[in-house]
């Protein structure tokens, strides 16, 4: 699609080849063209109604097999548990932490608003009943619903609108109605209907545009650019796997581009600010509009959710002032020295904690220790925790004066009397990471004084800014050695209890060495330093607001590398080896798995195979100078058929370098966009229009008369009036095991019939984990 004009291209070849044969281009040209679009212009009034009623039983059909038993089952699904739960959060304004973009759970929240919902059921276990909390669940599914059934009118469009006979067009569309895979993720309250939605109609949008490059700049020109740039929006606002659809369609612009800059180009070659009037067009549809449009839905984001929710743990102290009705903001207590405190770690909520039990002599792997006091992180409370905050200079104690930040500080463990000591010895678990331990009061002031030295550094802090409970996130920087304080989650052997290490991090920026101070065990309930004034909600400006959210989303979603029993490769995906279970009811044993249609899969994956091959086959026989295909069929082979692999590739090959969770349904976009390929390759195997065209010229190169070749289009009609019934039939066959293939994996979509033991078995095709198989 994004190649040159494959008519201009057909006609250069052509032409060059007429006048080598000493016939007039010209001439040759306009009598072909007249016959041939005579006899075109006789069909296409027929055909357009042909493909109207396509498109209309199509739709129909998507939105029978969507909405088809949708009121089953009536308790929480699978991922419902978090998408239902944040559209619920969205009507009660209760600020939540999600790695994904706002736009899809928007859209839910917009429907809860719609039938007068009040978010007052959280979705929080899978198997919750919606009719006891009269949830508006089908409400909810509708959504999904209804974007599923329309992603298959959208791909019959792709088809029409790239000029592909309508066998292909009803291929195409029908792998994706009949399509398990596809039908499950859209009937439940999940984003991936937005997703793949959002991405088909981006690949209308550009193909719509790009059939107007010989109308640049017109009004529809720049509808159909800016139309594109605001599905690809919606795409990466839905999930920032969006982004792959960006790529697709910035390699078919870049492709444009550089045809447009040729100065060869047939048609006249574009002075440079005509090009720049041209990139710059495409710079403002496809990069500035989509971006100002998913800037757009985080503020709403930030405009609905005011109040103070389960999400604050994950934002900023300055970020949760934003929000009303704060308990974080409300019980922090300026720090004063000689406070006792407990100390947390943000990340695994541990408690910093030590004990009078000390590191081993050596370790497994025969490294000697200190034999100092352990220091471990705990997860609960207990009176080990507490550790009281000392000036860094040793003095009669003085009450009153507040800790502040960049402050050096000792920290002295209560329980035990000693006071916190890291230096030049390898933790338990990481020889290049620095042990913790505690020393004697006399050595922490005597010949240890700089090893117990700290620094507490708030993040983002101002210079002399105060220390506080709770709202102040901070670092606690080993002072002589620059190391942070740090702990993970890997249990310490049975001599250090199964509790978390602590140890002295070099790397000092990672948010993974963030800690707080939970509460002030020294100051009484009743005492005058724990009464606080109501505070005024602040504001931040918006940007600032996006900057920490997004830093926090692209973090959390890398750290989404945890297995799971239901995860999958993506060599797995195209041949649909693994699924995963959505929801099981013992009772009836009625299960939802969530599996693809097999048999569409592999004829769709094979012929992604099929179509490789065949372009490398045609560019061998081209180096041995064999030149197989007429200029009109390679023309759509390589730009329109190439678009579409194009789409296929670019959302499926970037998850192999993707360290995070992976699943089956990644592989959704890619797998509509096979589905434009396999309908493809049955235009590809069975047209004829080429071969019109070229008997045509044929005869006209023989010097027949107008007659005769008309009788020669006659019969090239007739050949391609064969070749429709053929396509037609392979069309239907595929259809047919499609359909066939559908129908068997139903029960497992809709989660209904229940399974005997022997239905269930015979549904394990590649040895699907189903459930209730024994």
């Amino acid at each position: 699609m994004a190649t040159p004009d494959e008519g201009t291209v057909r006609q250069r070849n052509v032409a060059g080849k007429r006048k080598r044969e000493g016939i007039s281009a010209s001439n040759s040209d306009v009598e072909l063209d007249k016959l041939v679009k005579a006899s075109q212009a006789a069909k296409a009034s027929g055909s357009e109604r042909e493909y109207k009623i396509g498109f209309v039983l199509i739709t129909i059909l998507a939105f029978v097999s969507r909405f088809w038993g949708i009121h089953h089952p009536n308790e929480v699904v699978f991922d419902e548990v978090h998408f239902g739960k944040f559209a619920s959060y969205y009507l009660e304004k209760t600020y939540f932490f999600d790695v994904h973009p706002p736009f899809g759970k928007l859209l839910f929240a917009f429907m809860g608003w719609l039938v007068g919902y009040d978010g007052h059921f959280h979705f929080d276990n899978i198997g919750d009943s919606y009719i006891a909390n009269k949830v508006p669940y089908v409400a909810f599914r509708s959504l999904p619903a209804i974007l599923g059934a329309l992603t298959v009118s959208v791909t019959y469009l792709i088809m029409w609108e790239s000029g592909y006979s309508l066998p292909a067009c009803v291929l195409a569309a029908g792998l994706v109605l009949f399509d398990n895979a596809h039908i499950g993720q859209t009937r439940l309250i999940l984003l991936d209907a937005t997703l793949v939605f959002a991405m088909a109609c981006s690949l209308l949008a550009y193909i719509k545009f790009y059939k107007l490059r010989h109308e640049p700049f017109s009004r529809k020109w720049w509808k159909w650019l800016l139309l594109t740039g605001i599905a690809l929006s919606c795409d990466i606002s839905t999930k920032y796997v969006g982004l792959f659809a960006f790529i697709t369609i910035g390699s078919a612009v870049i492709i444009d581009l550089w045809d447009l800059l040729d100065i060869k180009r047939p048609g006249g070659s574009l002075s440079l600010p005509t090009f720049g009037k041209h990139f710059a067009a495409r710079a403002v549809g496809l990069i500035i509009v989509p971006f100002l449009f998913y800037l757009f839905w985080f503020q709403v984001h930030f405009s609905i959710l005011t109040r103070s929710g389960p999400g604050d743990d994950f934002m900023s102290p300055e970020f949760q002032e934003t929000l009303s009705d704060n308990a974080m903001l409300a019980n922090a207590i300026t720090i004063d020295y000689y406070d006792s405190l407990t100390i947390k770690h943000k990340e695994t909520k541990a408690y910093l904690h030590s004990h009078p039990d000390r590191y081993p002599l050596r370790y497994d792997d025969g490294r000697v220790s200190s034999q100092g006091q352990q220091v471990t992180g705990y997860p609960y409370n207990d009176t080990n925790n507490v550790w009281e905050i000392l000036p860094a200079v040793q003095e009669e104690k003085r009450l009153g004066r507040h800790v502040k930040n960049h402050d050096l500080v000792r920290l002295r463990h209560v329980g035990t009397d000693t006071i916190l000591l890291s230096h030049d010895v390898a933790s338990p678990y990481y020889p290049t990471n620095q042990e913790f331990t505690t020393v004697s009061i006399a050595d922490a002031y005597g010949n240890r004084a700089a090893d117990t030295l700290f620094e507490v550094r708030i993040e983002g802090g101002k210079q002399n800014q105060e220390f506080k409970s709770v709202s102040s996130h901070f670092k606690l920087i080993h002072n002589p050695s620059k190391v942070a304080m740090w702990t993970h989650t890997t249990p310490l052997p049975e001599w250090g209890f199964k509790q978390q290490e602590i140890n002295g991090n070099k790397q000092i920026a990672p948010s993974s060495n963030v800690w707080l101070v939970e509460d002030i065990p020294s100051i009484p309930a009743d005492s005058p330093r724990r009464q606080r004034e109501e505070k005024k909600v602040k504001t931040l400006p918006f940007l600032q607001k996006w900057f920490h959210l997004q830093r926090l989303m692209f973090w959390h979603n890398n750290q989404l590398t945890s297995s799971h029993p239901y995860s999958s490769a993506p060599w797995q995906w195209p041949l649909l080896l693994r699924g995963v279970s959505f929801w099981t009811q013992n009772d009836t044993r009625q299960q939802i798995y969530f599996v693809g249609n097999p048999v569409g899969w592999w004829i769709a994956s094979g012929l992604l195979a099929v179509y490789v091959g065949i372009v490398l086959a045609d560019q061998f026989s081209l180096r041995r100078g064999v030149d197989a295909l007429d200029h009109r069929s390679r023309s759509r082979l390589y730009n329109s058929t190439g678009f579409f692999f194009l789409a296929w590739a670019t959302h499926y090959f970037p998850f192999y370098v993707m360290g995070r969770q992976l699943f089956l349904h990644h592989y959704l976009p890619a797998h509509l966009a096979s589905t434009l390929v396999t309908g493809a390759l049955v235009e590809f195997i069975f047209s004829a229009d080429s071969a019109e065209h070229e008997a045509t010229y044929q005869a006209i190169k023989a010097g027949k008369k107008q007659a005769v070749a008309k009788r020669h289009v006659t019969a090239r009609e007739r050949f391609a009036g064969q070749s429709m019934l053929a396509a037609w039939i392979a069309t239907g066959v595929i259809l047919t095991l499609v359909i066939a293939s559908w129908y068997f994996f139903l029960p497992l979509t809709y989660g209904y019939p229940g399974l005997t033991v022997e239905q269930v078995l015979r549904r394990k095709w590649l040895g699907y984990d189903l459930h209730f198989a024994k």
